[in-house]
């Protein structure tokens, strides 16, 4: 109960004193100690991570609708030059699996199948690097922020263990910011995370979608009569 009724009184004093003192965001930071520097560089490296791949993924979704209209008539007037060409003028993930089937021609539909479906592994896990790192960063961030709470909690018990019968509140407001401004920072940063990479994963998952659709197209393309001439 007295802790309660120091923190409590630690709490009011700040209400008072909010006209006279405003705190900054860097006030804050500083006031949370050392554990905010992990906690804020992780944030930035997360930043980055988000942005870049939103960037790739979202090129990746970007489809010429009428890229498999041209293959298809491509192949079935036998111009596979051609094809391929279009294939590497194109820059997807659509159009790598589709050059790869070309360059299959010839052997078993089973085999040119699971050519165009390795190469599609790969794209995706293109597109997914870094998902791993923003997945721990989220997962890492609020863990940091209760290792604040701790600290400043045995910051405030320590000092008022060395006060002994003269505690004041001021002393335990130190390690009482340390606790809050610590576990606050670490908890935004991981729900902020959590949605950026669920984000991402939503958007992998329709580029996974529009291959499995490529994939069935170019296969039924392969699967209509052609001609072998150029």
């Amino acid at each position: 109960m007295a802790l309660l009724n120091l923190i409590l009184q630690a709490g009011a004093e700040q209400t008072e004193n909010a006209g006279a003192m405003k705190l900054t965001l860097l006030d804050l930071t500083i006031k949370g100690g050392w554990v905010m520097i992990p906690i804020i560089l992780l944030s930035f490296v997360a930043a980055y991570i988000f942005i870049e791949r939103y960037y790739v993924i979202r090129n990746a979704t970007r489809e010429d609708n009428n890229f498999m209209n041209r293959i298809k008539d491509y192949i079935h007037d036998g111009k596979l030059d051609a094809a391929l060409a279009l294939c590497r003028s194109t820059d997807s993930p659509s159009a790598r699996m589709v050059e790869k089937g070309i360059t299959r021609l010839g052997r078993p539909l089973q085999d040119i199948s699971t050519a165009i479906e390795n190469v599609g592994k790969l794209e995706i896990s293109k597109l997914e690097k870094g998902f791993p790192t923003l997945a721990t960063i989220t997962g890492a961030e609020p863990m940091l922020g209760f290792l604040g709470t701790v600290i400043g909690m045995v910051q405030s018990f320590y000092a008022m263990s060395q006060a002994g019968n003269n505690i004041e509140v001021s002393m335990m407001s130190d390690g009482i910011y340390t606790a809050l401004i610590t576990t606050v920072a670490g908890l935004i940063v991981g729900i902020l995370g959590y949605f950026a990479y669920n984000t991402l994963v939503v958007r992998v998952e329709r580029v996974v979608f529009n291959l499995e659709a490529t994939l069935t197209e170019f296969m039924d393309i392969l699967n209509e009569p052609v001609k072998t001439e150029r």
